[in-house]
C-alpha cells in the first residue's frame, strides 16, 4: 500500500479541505477533529436542517452556504472559497479519514501525480453496500473506455492543485462532478492516479449511495458526463500542475 500516512508536525505542506455537507451533525465533530494541524476545513452546507452549519462554525471550520442542491454545487462552492495552493475533497460523514490527506498532497508536491484519488478499501460490515460498489465498478469500466485510465474507484477523497482544477472549468453541479473532474483532468493531460484508503461505515444514512435509487441517479448523472465530447487541452493546466 502506498504511504498516505499523516504528515509529521514539521511538514510544511498546507491545503484547504472541502467538505460538502448535508445533515451531518452527528459526524462533524469526529471529522473536524481529524483535520491536519494548520489546514483549513471548508464545510459547504447544502441545505442542512440539523444544525450542521452551526456545529461546524463552533468547531472552527469555515462555513460556506450553498443553497443549490447537488453534490457538485457544494464541491464547487468550496473550491471557489478555497485559497491554498492545494485543495482536497473529503466526505464529512465519518467514512474517510482526512488525517490521511497530507500524504496525498506531499505526492502531488513531489511531482508523482497531478490528481490523486483515494481508492476505497472497505473495513467493517456495511461500509460499502453492494449496489453502490456495482455502480462504481460499472462507471470505472466506462471511464476506462472513455479515457484509458485504469482506475478502480471514483472515490470522493482526492487532492489537486487549486489553480489546475479551476482551469478545468467544471460545469456539472450534481453527482457527475467527481467524474467530470477526472475526465477533464485526463483530457488536459494531467496525471490521474489512485492510492488505497480505509473506508469505514458512515455515520447516519447516505443521501446518495444508501439506496438503489440514489445510486442509479448518480450513475445516470455520471453517464451524461461520459457522453460529453473530449475537451481540448486547457492552456496552462499541465504547466500549472507540474510547476
Amino acid at each position: 500500500m502506498t504511504d498516505t500516512s499523516p504528515a509529521d508536525p514539521a511538514d510544511s505542506v498546507r491545503a484547504d479541505i472541502i467538505l460538502p455537507c448535508l445533515d451531518e451533525a452527528e459526524a462533524l465533530p469526529l471529522v473536524l477533529a481529524r483535520i491536519p494541524s494548520g489546514w483549513r476545513a471548508i464545510v459547504v452546507d447544502n441545505g442542512s436542517t440539523d444544525g450542521s452549519a452551526d456545529i461546524a462554525r463552533s468547531l472552527g471550520a469555515t462555513v460556506v452556504d450553498e443553497p443549490r442542491r447537488g453534490f457538485g454545487a457544494a464541491c464547487h462552492a468550496g473550491l471557489l472559497a478555497a485559497e491554498a495552493e492545494y485543495v482536497c475533497f473529503c466526505d464529512c460523514d465519518g467514512s474517510l479519514d482526512p488525517a490521511l490527506l497530507p500524504g496525498f498532497v506531499r505526492r502531488i508536491a513531489a511531482g508523482e501525480s497531478d490528481l490523486l484519488l483515494g481508492r476505497r478499501r472497505p473495513e467493517g460490515r456495511g461500509a460499502w453496500p453492494p449496489h453502490a460498489r456495482a455502480g462504481n465498478l460499472a462507471l470505472s469500466r466506462m471511464l476506462r473506455s472513455r479515457t484509458g485510465l485504469r482506475l478502480h474507484d471514483l472515490g470522493p477523497m482526492r487532492a489537486v492543485r487549486r489553480e489546475a482544477l479551476l482551469a478545468l472549468d467544471l460545469t456539472d453541479r450534481r453527482s457527475g462532478y467527481p467524474l467530470q473532474m477526472v475526465v477533464r483532468a485526463s483530457d488536459a493531460g494531467l496525471r490521474v492516479t489512485e492510492t488505497d484508503v480505509p473506508y469505514v461505515p458512515r455515520t447516519g444514512r447516505s443521501k446518495v449511495t444508501g439506496t438503489w435509487r440514489g445510486t442509479w441517479n448518480a450513475v445516470r448523472d455520471m453517464r451524461a458526463v461520459l457522453r460529453e465530447p473530449a475537451q481540448p487541452s486547457v492552456r496552462g493546466v499541465r504547466a500549472e500542475a507540474v510547476r
